[in-house]
């Protein structure tokens, strides 16, 4: 049973004041885009309307706008109307500050605070306090699952949900996002690309996190969104807790590993994680990685903003000569 009970009330989650803040918060770094600008044209009347439905619970959500990116690995996503992103907006930022307090330090996807480069520092930080200062070997059980986003169980999410939302009607919002997605497969899937997605995943594996620190005592585990690695001296117990990760992840959460991407290695022999391949005292950007970056550069046509965001991205790796050859596309575009 959950310790947190979310406290909040419906009546502010839909407020009008909720929905002008969370407007603010939609339109940061997309005014220019035509959907959005066709809804601000009547804004007020525009909020108000949704104000009404959500008062008398007529409100249904859109259909979703699906297209495939390549981010690195084809991605299908789902885009939802700007009026159904607005309220994911207005939803996020009253129930974010609550669930994040019950989520593990060691998660951190979509967390503010926390983000990639933090989780390669509490790598290295792990693989470094699990060595005793570089004086035992240290071997990483890596896991990935597969299909993430396309394989998560609505009905298993919303009773996580309820076990701390007591609210009926907070409760019948949340159901009607994540019942407005179909994908294809009957309760399955959360759409690539609505906000609320990156909560809820996280609440959802947080079930998982709270299993793998309290049932297994995992010491040194991090995850970030569906990739995750445990850190030990004992390669036995990685051995012996591999199926019962998979075993908690297919019973309770219906999800699966995906086969091809289960590895138990060294850190000293180099561990790919999140772009980057992690030895014992430094790290290097993964292969596949580097020719994206140089492929990306040359698009662009060297411009000065991609060079420097991947100059950022090198720095927090042992890439000295990388970045010159970065650095080159500069004095030549």
């Amino acid at each position: 049973m959950a310790k947190l009970k979310f406290n909040n009330n419906y009546n502010y989650i839909i407020s009008i004041d909720n929905l002008l803040d969370a407007w603010k918060e939609f339109l940061k770094g997309k005014r220019s885009r035509k959907d959005v600008q066709q809804f601000e044209l009547n804004l007020m009347e525009n909020i108000l309307a949704l104000h009404r439905d959500l008062v008398s619970k007529t409100y249904k959500h859109s259909d979703y706008h699906a297209f495939n990116i390549s981010d690195p690995k084809p991605r299908n996503i789902h885009k939802a109307s700007v009026r159904d992103r607005l309220l994911h907006h207005a939803i996020y930022r009253v129930l974010y500050p609550f669930f994040d307090k019950t989520f593990i330090a060691d998660s951190y996807s979509c967390r503010r605070n926390k983000g990639t480069h933090k989780a390669l520092n509490q790598f290295r930080s792990f693989a470094y306090q699990e060595s005793k200062n570089h004086t035992r070997t240290v071997w990483v059980l890596k896991c990935d699952i597969k299909k993430f986003f396309a394989s998560i169980d609505q009905v298993t999410l919303l009773s996580i949900v309820r076990r701390y939302i007591f609210d009926d009607d907070i409760y019948w919002l949340i159901k009607q996002i994540v019942l407005s997605f179909n994908s294809g497969k009957p309760s399955k899937g959360l759409p690539l690309g609505n906000l609320t997605s990156q909560l809820l995943v996280n609440i959802y594996m947080n079930e998982f996190d709270q299993f793998v620190k309290h049932k297994l005592k995992a010491k040194y585990y991090i995850r970030y969104a569906d990739d995750f690695v445990f850190l030990s001296h004992n390669k036995e117990w990685l051995l012996i807790i591999l199926p019962k990760v998979r075993e908690y992840l297919s019973k309770k959460l219906s999800l699966e590993l995906h086969p091809d991407k289960i590895f138990i290695k060294t850190v000293a022999s180099g561990v790919d994680f999140l772009g980057w391949v992690h030895f014992s005292d430094h790290r290097v950007l993964r292969t596949v990685a580097k020719r994206r970056m140089f492929r990306t550069i040359k698009l662009k046509e060297g411009s000065c903003d991609t060079v420097q965001s991947y100059l950022g991205l090198l720095s927090h790796g042992n890439e000295k000569m990388l970045s010159g050859k970065v650095e080159n596309f500069l004095t030549h575009s």
